[in-house]
């Protein structure tokens, strides 16, 4: 790989992973085997602040790959997920939307989840008080290779709750290599940024069209939906996707401090 090629692609790794922390004590609660898919989105500002608690604001990257980006939409294909013991206890399927935030006047910084849909009802509301149950759900994925085509992908992701909330995204495109990575980042709950989760990610990561680092658009396809209930005023016709990222794989170890 060329030296610029390089650079730029671990500071899309660095940017999405969050910053490192110092060793301290922690407590384990669950490992996840997981596939994703992560839309970055541009969303009007004011609605996104009113999800945030006093005292909070968004944290935008000013340059690199998460340019602009305030907020993200992944869905999340949860093939295992073991136990502090050991042991299986199931998969699931979720999707939730995950803003870049920071203590205003602080250091503090990392993720804030706003809100989310899961096919399980024991995981809601889950660790962050705002996961509702999606009543309907659907993941499709599929692979075709062909000679002189490459890896071709098609997804399908949709979540829908009763209160009207939908979240959903298809798209068709051609899988390229994965960038390995991942880091240390903590999660905030809204209603009290106090409690939050440490998330400790080993990632594959394919960056398949971006607004501002060089990568070859490789999305042949591509429609998403976001709408209904509290969602309505983030995704109201003005925002902008700056980023569609696939992870390949997305190994993701979850710590309360």
């Amino acid at each position: 790989m060329k030296p610029a090629a390089a650079g730029v692609f671990a500071l899309v790794l660095a940017t999405i992973a969050g910053p490192v922390g110092q060793a301290r004590a922690e407590t384990f609660v669950e490992q996840n085997a997981e596939f994703r898919m992560q839309l970055d989105f541009v969303v009007p500002d004011a609605a996104l602040r009113k999800f945030l608690p006093s005292g909070w604001e968004p944290n935008i990257a000013t340059s690199g790959p998460a340019k602009d980006c305030n907020l993200r939409l992944i869905f999340i294909d949860r093939v295992d997920i073991t136990a502090a013991d050991g042991q299986p206890t199931g998969s699931s399927r979720l999707v939730y939307l995950a803003a870049p935030v920071k203590q205003s006047g602080s250091s503090t910084a990392g993720q804030m989840i706003i809100a989310g849909l899961t096919t399980e009802a024991k995981d809601a509301p889950g660790p962050f008080g705002n996961y509702e149950v999606a009543t309907s759900h659907r993941m499709e994925r599929s692979v075709s290779d062909g000679a002189g085509k490459g890896t071709m992908m098609e997804e399908h992701w949709e979540f829908a709750a009763a209160s009207g909330e939908r979240l959903e995204v298809h798209l068709t495109y051609e899988r390229g290599p994965a960038r390995k990575g991942g880091g240390e980042v903590k999660f905030f709950k809204p209603t009290d940024p106090g409690f939050y989760q440490i998330f400790k990610t080993e990632q594959g990561l394919d960056i398949m069209r971006n607004a501002t680092v060089p990568v070859r658009d490789r999305v042949k396809t591509f429609s998403y939906k976001a709408a209904g209930g509290r969602l309505g005023p983030l995704f109201d016709g003005s925002e902008r996707v700056v980023s569609i990222d696939s992870f390949h794989w997305y190994n993701r170890g979850v710590y309360l401090p």
